[in-house]
């Protein structure tokens, strides 16, 4: 197909499936513009291929740009990948909309659908290539893939196992949706829907089970925020953990306790609410790179997490601390 031929797209693209998502529509198709919300981590690898293409980048602040590149443009599809602004139905009216969504629609409609899939315990996650209509993800199924999800997969790994199959798979799908396919429809009778999830659901309750927590950690592997908990009121991410199958059997259980910890290998075992895990690293406060989670978690009578106790004791001495002040506030001259 010549480049006079090639279909021309707009592509709504941010997150962690952007650059394959353009790769993908670059082999196929003629990318005349792309979009990226405002206020996103730079996306080096996918500026620096669109530059090299002369495609040009820009911030989406308001809708009339992408209603303004559709008029000029003509482009035969808007393909959105990972970008979860919505799109209003006068705007979908304009042209074809094709959307990339990271689960087995029409189950886990909505956001954060690979984390919760791991968090949740499914055996399975997967893409979907749809069409857009105003009902959210619900458009007809252009392409389906499922992939299996093993015991130690984090979102980091099914990431890039999904991103080689939309690499591989959407420039293709969207040229044959351009050229008239129209797919097969969705059963809404089977929809369920994840909301979206903020860094503060990382928080780790150590009275879970411990397949619970590691599923929480796996789940949350960056480019996400991370599972996390206190020490001493200080919030760190747990970078590495796996539950530990020859614990010990813990009659006595507090969740949270240190029970275990090597300084020469580094990990630190935990109490959970029914058994044990192994912390191998962590990611302190303010720091870039994880280290050992012997070297931030130094006793065995040390609680991960914020207990009532001592969340009081921290509120008596801020109390003490503003007494203080207002009495050297109000003291004579």
């Amino acid at each position: 197909m010549t480049e006079q031929l090639l279909p021309d797209v707009v592509l709504l693209a941010d997150g962690p499936t952007g650059f394959t998502a353009l790769r993908s529509l670059a082999a196929r198709c003629r990318v005349v513009q792309i979009f990226r919300k405002p206020d996103q981590p730079e996306a080096g690898a996918l500026r620096s291929f669109a530059n090299n293409r002369d495609i040009p980048i820009a911030e989406l602040q308001e809708l009339a740009q992408l209603r303004k590149v559709i008029a000029d443009a003509r482009p035969a599809a808007v393909v959105i990948s990972s970008f979860d602004r919505i799109i209003p139905p006068h705007i979908l009216a304009l042209c074809r909309f094709v959307n990339v969504h990271y689960s087995l629609l029409p189950h886990y409609r909505g956001r954060a659908n690979v984390n919760w899939a791991i968090i949740n315990g499914e055996t399975t996650a997967g893409i979907s290539i749809h069409l857009v209509i105003p009902e959210l993800d619900g458009g007809n199924l252009l392409f389906q893939q499922a992939i299996p999800i093993g015991k130690d997969d984090t979102v980091t790994a099914l990431y890039e196992r999904l991103n080689a199959i939309q690499e591989r798979e959407l420039g293709g799908v969207v040229v044959r949706a351009i050229t008239g396919y129209q797919g097969t429809s969705q059963n809404a009778d089977h929809a369920s829907y994840g909301c979206a999830r903020v860094p503060e659901d990382g928080e780790i309750d150590w009275r879970q089970p411990t397949d619970t927590i590691d599923r929480l950690i796996r789940g949350l592997t960056p480019p996400f925020p991370g599972a996390f908990t206190h020490l001493g009121g200080h919030r760190f991410i747990i970078a590495n953990a796996s539950p530990r199958v020859d614990a010990p059997c813990y009659i006595g259980r507090v969740p949270g306790r240190i029970v275990g910890r090597s300084p020469t290998d580094g990990w630190v075992d935990v109490l959970t609410g029914d058994g044990v895990l192994r912390l191998f690293s962590v990611l302190p406060p303010n720091s870039e790179r994880p280290c050992a989670a012997a070297s931030v978690i130094g006793s065995t009578r040390a609680t991960l997490g914020l207990s009532r106790l001592d969340l009081l004791h921290r509120i008596v001495a801020l109390e003490d601390r503003l007494a203080s002040l207002e009495q050297l506030k109000c003291a004579p001259e």
